[in-house]
């Protein structure tokens, strides 16, 4: 399965559940998760998806931990 169809399964999950998604396609920060899930509320989730095997680089973990450190929740998500 690619990123892509794995990434239409999140949006679809999400969505189902209230959320407002976003796909994250161009940023002022590198490395940035794939999608911004907004539930009713505003409990921020930032979703990176990636094929099962697939690897986070190390800005990717990088910008992971930092929104962590902001207080935001954030998943990798394979499908």
């Amino acid at each position: 399965m690619t990123e892509q169809k794995i990434q239409e399964k999140r949006i679809g999950e999400l969505e189902a559940k209230g959320y407002f998604v976003i796909k994250l396609t161009l940023t002022n920060k590198n490395g940035i998760p794939d999608l911004l899930a907004i539930p009713p509320g505003s409990d921020v989730l930032f979703s990176e998806i990636k094929k099962p095997d697939g690897k986070l680089s190390r800005l990717q973990e990088f910008r992971l931990k930092q929104l962590n450190d902001h207080g935001c929740k954030t998943e990798i998500y394979r499908g």
